[in-house]
């Protein structure tokens, strides 16, 4: 879907965060996290669906030998409502103990994933596990900021669609973010 195809929806509102934006911060988060582990090889851990864009442009960015996994956990479906229920559905290929674990999320919205990311892979025993998230609900930032240590941008309580994030599996290949009005759906 090329992105002048989709002025024709109407849910698709208007850009919230541009593709070069986008490129911009994930330079600046990748310089921080090359700074903050040099001379160690972090394990980057993306979480699927949504986080996979972020995740593989980070991974490329980052100046440092690094490793790549990845989880699927849902507290969504494939509903615009967030269910309550964290479920992991794929996980980890490989062991974490003893190694700097870095999650990949794509967005924080509750914090309900995270927290439950925090507390299943801690159990693991890993020597070092922090959070990156491309997007932060204003709302929840004062709660999260002891969670999240790289964050791409805040963002209104809004439904946003592109650059890995969806809706019913649709738009996830849009480059820039957009806000999308689930009551205009068609």
């Amino acid at each position: 879907m090329t992105d002048s195809s989709i002025s024709d929806d109407p849910a698709l509102t208007e850009i919230l965060v541009t593709r070069d934006e986008i490129q911009d911060r994930v330079q600046v988060i990748a310089k921080q996290i090359t700074e903050d582990y040099a001379g160690r090889t972090p394990l980057l851990i993306g979480v699927l669906k949504g986080g996979v864009i972020f995740a593989a442009d980070l991974a490329r960015a980052i100046d440092l030998p690094v490793e790549l996994d990845f989880m699927a956990v849902s507290s969504y479906g494939s509903s615009t409502r967030n269910s309550g229920v964290v479920r992991i559905i794929k996980d980890l290929d490989g062991d974490i103990e003893g190694r700097d674990v870095i999650i990949i999320e794509d967005i924080v919205d509750s914090g309900l994933t995270l927290r439950y990311l925090r507390q299943t892979l801690l159990a693991r025993n890993p020597a070092s596990l922090e959070f990156c998230s491309l997007l932060v609900r204003e709302e929840q930032q004062a709660d999260l900021d002891d969670l999240v240590r790289y964050t791409g941008f805040r963002l209104p309580q809004v439904w946003v669609v592109g650059y890995g994030l969806d809706v019913g599996q649709r738009y996830r290949n849009l480059g820039d973010i957009w806000s999308y009005d689930t009551a205009a759906e068609h």
